[in-house]
């Protein structure tokens, strides 16, 4: 599978929606997570990333212009112990409950499905990250088998060890379209380089500067436990 560089995937696409990258630093000290979002519609764009404890909480950049905010306002990251817990949805509930009550990433995820928002049937991807003990992530997608959004697909991808300057991205959309085209195939294999700052500002640069919102980055040092992170509004930017 080639590896590919941020330019060549998200550089490229003017609109890939939400987007999960997981992966491992280049000089292997740190687990690493981004966490996207982009958008058309006013509503979309009308969000910033807050943290939120070790977390991330979506919120109205200016709440009098918001509507219908079930599918935009929810936590994208969660942390319980030593795994992180990253999604496109309220899912990050879902799988934070699970995962407190003994179950599965996978358990959990079967108890969803896509988003209801015909005729996109926006998919569900999901991500877990483990950082004590030996390093692993998994990343999902659920999505709609039919255009009539009556059928569920479920995938789920397992990595164990990852090497080191290589992450796994994976997207809501293939691009733009009427209705947007879900993303197909497995999670592409992406470079990672540099150190956070570098890493962050490469990324948040690639993304079309029309429809991106919010990028939340984190490293994880897989020795200590601590973390660093960096997060960009687009609306604060314009401040």
């Amino acid at each position: 599978m080639k590896l590919y560089s941020l330019e060549e995937t998200i550089g490229e696409n003017s609109y890939p929606g939400r987007g999960i990258l997981l992966g491992r630093s280049a000089d292997g000290r740190s687990a690493v997570i981004a966490y996207f979002i982009m958008g058309r519609s006013a509503n979309s764009r009308n969000r910033i990333f807050l943290a939120d404890g070790e977390g991330l909480r979506t919120q109205a950049f200016d709440i009098s212009k918001m509507v219908n905010p079930s599918l935009i306002i929810y936590s994208p990251v969660r942390v319980l112990s030593d795994i992180t817990i990253v999604t496109n949805g309220d899912q990050t509930d879902t799988v934070y409950d699970f995962l407190s009550h003994g179950k599965t990433f996978e358990e959990a995820l079967r108890t969803r499905t896509f988003e209801p928002d015909r005729p996109n049937f926006t998919p569900r991807i999901s991500g877990l990250v483990e950082t004590g003990g030996r390093f692993c992530y998994r990343l999902s997608i659920l999505k709609s088998g039919d255009l009539e959004g009556k059928s569920v697909q479920r995938f789920f991808y397992e990595y164990d060890a990852p090497v080191n300057g290589e992450g796994r991205l994976i997207q809501t959309y293939l691009g733009d379209g009427n209705p947007l085209p879900p993303f197909e195939g497995e999670p592409v294999r992406v470079a990672v380089e540099g150190t956070i700052e570098e890493f962050s500002n490469r990324l948040w640069a690639n993304l079309n500067p029309e429809n991106k919102v919010s990028l939340f980055v984190r490293f994880i040092n897989l020795e200590s436990g601590l973390s660093d992170t960096r997060i960009f509004n687009k609306n604060l930017e314009k401040r």
